[in-house]
């Protein structure tokens, strides 16, 4: 059954929600959409069948895949190219959060002239964003970032590789069609790491500083529903409703993170930065030593958590033992050393951290020296 959800915007979600993309951008008008994605997805056949039905259905299809695993600017100023090059009239992005973050930077682009790192928003860039965005419809195929729900994209510098947040409520996609049969052939590894990156963006936002009642409740039952199906969606790729639940979870995550996220996140950045790590997967190695940073003092946020998690009656530290003993379970690793890190590179790493723009929303302060601690012990 496919239901709808209109929060933040509209969601057409469950199986075959993505069937009814062709006949949605004709019935608002559109001919020649910009199909964004990342190289991997172009190839696979779901990704064609879904080419394949939008062009029956008379509409002009232009792919664009040209894109880095952690996403430059120079993907995004190649995309707008194509975009007009082939007189596009919208953009559908369709994958994880790369093709996700790029697509929605495309649409940004497409109007706006600026050097695109003038809309960070970091330094009140929102305030250029003046003109109308392309229409823009995003299909989520893993259950990690829940960008199909979000109104900014992560882009970093070609050259330094700093990331720059792009940002505008302009930039939300006027529908989702989050199908979870999409997700069912995905690799194990990527489902775990791209669920341990839901997890993470429910339980940061949860413990996050700033005061919203309505994400708190998000982010509970967006980690009582991973909790139950991780395992099941990773070992299992075809269980429907656990697919279901892991995709339902990550969009939840989005939703509930504009709330703020924290140190989990300034930890894992550097090692997309400097090292090419997964996102996702940095975010799981980091998860239960961030949490365990946070837990003093915030003792009954971590319980509430627990009890979501499944644990009745559980506590933070008993928490964080089950984060670590999930990993496992997920055979993704549970020190930094399994993913490359060596004690030369923690030095760069803790400042990359300190410098990042997600731990000032963490619960209490994070200083350079913490960072350097944190990775010490996790290495």
């Amino acid at each position: 059954m496919v239901v709808q959800f209109n929060f933040p915007t509209v969601i057409r979600f469950g199986l075959g929600a993505i069937q009814e993309l062709p006949s949605h951008l004709k019935e608002v008008g559109l001919k020649r959409p910009l199909v964004v994605t990342d190289p991997m997805v172009a190839q696979l056949p779901f990704f064609l069948d879904i080419a394949e039905r939008l062009k029956v259905a008379g509409l002009v299809v232009t792919v664009y895949s040209d894109m880095h695993k952690n996403p430059v600017k120079s993907d995004v100023l190649n995309g707008k190219a194509v975009y007009a090059a082939n007189g596009c009239d919208s953009i559908v992005g369709i994958g994880g959060g790369v093709a996700l973050d790029v697509s929605r930077a495309i649409a940004l682009a497409v109007n706006h002239h600026r050097d695109l790192f003038d809309y960070d928003d970091l330094i009140g860039g929102d305030q250029y964003v003046t003109e109308d965005v392309p229409y823009f419809v995003t299909v989520p195929t893993t259950s990690g970032t829940g960008s199909e729900v979000g109104r900014s994209a992560i882009i970093a510098d070609d050259l330094t590789h700093q990331k720059k947040i792009l940002f505008s409520p302009k930039l939300l996609a006027k529908r989702v069609f989050a199908d979870p049969e999409l997700t069912f052939g995905l690799p194990p590894f990527i489902t775990a790491a791209t669920g341990m990156d839901a997890l993470t963006h429910n339980m940061e936002a949860y413990v996050a500083k700033n005061y919203h009642p309505m994400c708190d409740g998000i982010a509970l039952e967006g980690i009582k529903l991973i909790a139950g199906a991780i395992e099941k969606a990773t070992h299992d790729g075809h269980d429907a409703q656990a697919r279901a639940d892991m995709l339902l979870a990550s969009l939840m995550g989005a939703v509930a993170f504009q709330k703020g996220l924290g140190v989990v996140h300034s930890l894992a950045h550097p090692l997309s930065q400097m090292l090419d790590t997964h996102h996702g997967l940095a975010n799981a190695v980091n998860l239960p030593y961030g949490m365990k940073f946070n837990l003093e003092g915030f003792e009954p946020r971590f319980g509430a958590m627990a009890n979501a998690f499944g644990m009745k009656g559980g506590n933070g530290t008993q928490l964080i033992d089950a984060l670590f003993k999930l990993n496992e379970r997920l055979r993704l690793p549970t020190r930094l050393s399994g993913i490359g890190v060596e004690e030369k590179h923690l030095d760069e790493l803790s400042a990359l951290a300190f410098a990042d723009f997600c731990h000032p929303n963490n619960p209490k302060p994070v200083s350079r020296e913490d960072f350097r601690k944190i990775y010490g012990e996790a290495l």
